[in-house]
């Protein structure tokens, strides 16, 4: 009886779930279609892209918030174009050929570059490492503006096929400058031998103007400076204290930058409010009481009264006269 009820089932479903097979003689027909809209798969999944994962920092970003439309419609009234403002503010001053050093790309362009063993005897690297764009104060301006020059002169000359040029933004590296025990911006840096030989140049001890930097590198003026040969340097005895403050200063900044700007100053602000007014109260001198002054006690008191001040008694009318008449002779 079972199996009678199961066939009467099977007989009345839908013929698209069956298949008679292939049958001799018989086209081959091409693969059954994908599923599409209609055909149990919803319309919003085919367009749809997948969600961006949530973020703090993009939710307080604060390039977000002033293009919002209740913001940008304030400075609108105000006359202010918002958007304008934000994107020249994006605006690189630096050239964009010259190519940018980070952590991320650092071994893979400099340590690790394909090249012959002739190539890597007379490769050289001419780092600028600059201050933030946003920063561009005179003479990091001034020193930047010398090395684009630089840069553009020798592309055009092509006379120095083996040399090098790239920037560093000092604010968004970390691990190539700690590692490099540079903590100042604007540098130069002379690198050669994959990274093991550097030389470190301030604004201060070169003359760049008027095309002597461009002087300086044709004659690789360099060589009459030793190079970095500290303890700390590459191939020291103590160049793994600077490779492990260099990974955990990068690990801090990966944390860091995921709090928006502005927060961290609200946020570093008060901190340092609070530890002035800590160390302030630490340690102060206090104010003295004042001593109040001891009443006499009573028995004393009434033991020695004050005596009365004497008056003055008053001259003898005859002792007058004797005066005036002595006074006469």
């Amino acid at each position: 009886m079972k199996l009678f009820f199961v066939l009467a089932l099977a007989a009345t479903a839908n013929a698209q779930y069956f298949s008679a097979g292939w049958v001799p003689g018989q086209a081959v027909t091409a693969e059954p279609a994908a599923p599409t809209a209609g055909r149990g798969v919803p319309p919003t999944a085919q367009n749809s892209k997948p969600a961006e994962p949530f973020s703090f920092s993009t939710l307080l970003d604060i390039n977000k918030i002033l293009t919002s439309e209740p913001v940008k419609g304030l400075f609108d009234k105000a006359g202010i174009n918002i958007t304008e403002r934000l994107e020249a503010a994006a605006v690189t001053p630096w050239d964009d050929r010259i190519p940018l050093i980070t952590d991320d790309n650092y071994f893979d362009m400099v340590v690790n570059e394909q090249m012959t063993e002739e190539e890597e005897r007379e490769r050289t690297w001419v780092i600028i490492v600059s201050a933030s764009s946003s920063r561009q104060e005179s003479i990091s301006k001034f020193v930047d503006t010398i090395f684009d020059d630089t840069y553009n002169e020798t592309l055009i000359a092509g006379d120095l096929p083996n040399v090098r040029f790239a920037r560093i933004n000092y604010l968004n590296v970390t691990y190539v400058t700690t590692k490099w025990n540079l903590w100042n911006a604007p540098a130069i840096v002379i690198l050669k031998d994959r990274g093991r030989t550097l030389r470190f140049y301030r604004p201060n001890q070169l003359r760049i103007a008027n095309g002597a930097f461009r002087e300086f590198i044709l004659r690789e003026g360099w060589t009459v400076t030793p190079p970095w040969s500290s303890a700390f340097a590459p191939g020291g005895s103590r160049e793994f204290i600077l490779e492990f403050v260099a990974i955990w200063m990068t690990k801090l900044y990966l944390l860091t930058i995921r709090v928006p700007r502005w927060i961290m100053l609200l946020v570093s602000g008060s901190i340092a409010s609070f530890a002035i007014n800590l160390f302030h109260g630490w340690g102060g001198l206090k104010n003295a009481p004042v001593p109040k002054p001891v009443a006499p006690p009573p028995a004393a008191a009434a033991a020695a009264p004050v005596a009365p001040v004497p008056e003055a008694a008053p001259a003898s009318p005859s002792k007058a006269k004797q005066r005036k008449g002595k006074g006469k002779k």
